[in-house]
């Protein structure tokens, strides 16, 4: 197997393994945890799994002292779009909630150009529309009713607290760390805001069957430590614009289990919304590289040489 098809194969694991963010959770809420009881454990779970990974690549856990503050930020940005994703699974569809959550790199787009004064193209002004649209068929389901308000507006909050933790990564001193020291140290401070949440332990909810500390475990396990070792290996491989590219699975991933495990309706208008958000953000991301990519996948079925063409049209 070369290095490309390998890179493809990672970059797919680890898109779909993030989407079961429902799968594991619902579960846990059904059982009577709330979202600030999950994301604790999920948090304290995955620390000592990325701890042992560094360990395993033979690194360090140092850090410098003018890090620190940007790996605060950077944590609590991201423990602040976990808690805002999983509190919107309460209001509405995983699957629909994960997919409005991937409107996130469209937001970095956004930040960019106001921010930072990074030119947005003619595709790029397209690719927003075109998201904006699907997510308003998302909002009004096929039988006219919309979904929740407040669950939409946390969802949208959540997409834009990790757009932000995005911007904050390309743009701070901690470009140049290891992807897996920074994350860890995400971890371990964005950790720091359920421990607070849950008053210190007090009103902590902990479940009291070994099956549903398995849901823990694998929460901790796939969308987080797994998911994110086969993003750095696939980025390694093929780049971070295929890699990317093959987040679109993420959405796909947790609609599936949704419809397919929790009995969640998919009608026709959801299924327009959903194709549109994704065939927006991929656009977007892929910028002048989707006619190199299109040029690639027809690479892979060559056309017959002529002669052997006329041959094969006889012999039928």
């Amino acid at each position: 197997m070369n290095t490309r098809i390998k890179g493809y194969i990672l970059a797919a694991i680890a898109a779909a393994t993030y989407g079961m963010n429902p799968l594991f959770t619902l579960p846990l809420y059904k059982a009577g945890m709330d979202p600030d009881s999950v994301l604790f454990f999920r948090y304290l779970l995955a620390i000592p799994i990325l701890g042992i990974m560094i360990k395993a690549r033979g690194r360090d856990f140092r850090i410098k002292r003018n890090e620190i503050l940007p790996l605060i930020l950077l944590g609590l940005l991201m423990a602040l779009s976990s808690l805002l994703l999983f509190l919107s699974y309460t209001y509405m569809d995983a699957g629909i909630a994960s997919t409005i959550l991937f409107i996130y790199p469209v937001m970095v787009a956004v930040i960019m150009a106001a921010g930072f004064h990074e030119k947005i193209t003619t595709q790029g002004i397209l690719c927003i529309a075109m998201a904006l649209v699907g997510i308003v068929l998302l909002y009004r389901g096929g039988d006219g009713s919309t979904l929740n308000l407040t669950g939409t507006l946390i969802v949208m909050a959540a997409a834009l607290s990790y757009a932000t933790y995005i911007v904050g990564v390309n743009r701070s001193r901690l470009n140049s760390m290891a992807t897996l020291k920074m994350t860890f140290y995400i971890l371990v401070f964005g950790f720091m805001l359920f421990f607070v949440r849950v008053d210190f332990g007090q009103s902590l909810h902990v479940v009291d069957k070994w099956y549903l500390w398995g849901n823990l475990l694998a929460l901790a396990l796939f969308p987080t430590a797994i998911s994110f070792l086969c993003t750095t290996s696939a980025v390694k491989y093929i780049g971070s614009t295929p890699t990317a590219i093959l987040g679109a699975l993420e959405p796909l991933t947790a609609v599936f289990f949704g419809v397919m495990v929790f009995g969640e309706t998919l009608t026709l208008r959801l299924v327009i919304g959903i194709i549109m958000i994704i065939l927006a953000v991929t656009l977007l991301i892929a910028g002048s590289n989707v006619k190199t990519y299109l040029v690639r996948f027809r690479k892979l079925f060559p056309k017959l040489p002529r002669r052997k063409r006329r041959q094969t049209e006889i012999k039928r």
